[in-house]
């Protein structure tokens, strides 16, 4: 009986690397996502520090708090693991900062932007 389990056949062990190639794409998948997420949840710290920084800097340029509005800006920043940027006094006692985190990703480094004070 010369049957078929006397041969080798040409496609013995493609499931095998059909599943290493299959496993390979589901894991490169998972990294993409998690490096997404990463730079979504970076993003977000970055404007809030900005956010907090421009607040806080409003309320000295207004006289609520006392200190430089960009110096006491750079100080909230920099409770926040952030860099400030820039510090612009508008009109209307308004403040715009940027800023920058000190924690850099694979992405780069995140950064964010806010306005404070009153509506133009």
């Amino acid at each position: 009986m010369t049957g078929v389990q006397g041969r080798d056949h040409p496609e013995r062990g493609s499931g095998t690397i059909l599943a290493a190639g299959l496993a390979t794409v589901v894991i490169m998948a998972l990294a993409l996502v998690l490096l997404m997420a990463q730079s979504a949840v970076m993003a977000s710290r970055a404007a809030a520090a900005a956010d907090l920084a421009a607040l806080a800097g409003a309320d000295a340029l207004r006289g609520l708090t006392s200190g430089d509005p960009c110096t006491v800006a750079a100080d909230v920043a920099v409770q926040h693991n952030a860099a400030l940027l820039s510090c612009t006094e508008g009109t209307g006692q308004t403040l715009e900062v940027r800023t920058v985190l000190n924690v850099r990703t694979l992405l780069g480094a995140a950064s964010g932007h806010a306005r404070a004070g009153p509506p133009p």
